[in-house]
């Protein structure tokens, strides 16, 4: 297992249907800008008070979370449902967030960070499913052994 100060370190790993922390803090916050419309000089949709309005928006959730230095994120959407997982660090520790959606919703309102060890990841990876499969096809579980200095090892799943 890594340290905290070798994890931390590393380049951080965007999964699945994220590419960058803009993508996360836009899905947590319920903001539909994408990371071009906001950069964008002139306004790239139809409607300029409402890319004014989002950018604004955006403006203010990035402030929220400049000091999240995102490690690892991963978020699945298939079957009409989503699955997301974020690993991060904030003043020398780690917290996890977890968010989940039927196809009515999205992961807004579900940014509930939790403080989380090491060890209680390497338990979920090494003894448990965390991350092997899920409906929504949020699937990490062996990038993140990779990532955190873990042995991966398959779940053997029984069945009744």
């Amino acid at each position: 297992m890594k340290t905290i100060e070798e994890i931390i370190s590393q380049e951080p790993i965007f999964m699945n249907d994220w590419s960058d922390k803009f993508g996360v803090i836009a899905d947590f916050e319920d903001v539909y800008i994408t990371k071009d419309e906001y950069e964008a000089q002139e306004c790239p949709v139809g409607n300029y008070t409402y890319w004014i309005e989002k950018k604004e928006i955006m403006k203010k959730a990035l402030k929220k979370h400049k000091d999240n230095s995102i490690l690892f994120a991963s978020y699945g959407c298939a079957n009409y449902s989503g699955d997301a997982w974020v690993l991060f660090e904030n003043d020398g520790k780690l917290y996890e967030v977890n968010g989940g959606h039927c196809s009515c919703y999205g992961l807004e309102g579900q940014w509930n960070p939790e403080e989380v060890l090491l060890q209680e990841l390497e338990n979920r990876l090494l003894n448990g499913t965390f991350g092997e499969d899920d409906y929504a096809e949020n699937v990490f579980k062996q990038e993140l052994c990779k990532f955190l200095g873990v042995e991966f090892r398959k779940n053997k799943k029984e069945y009744w």
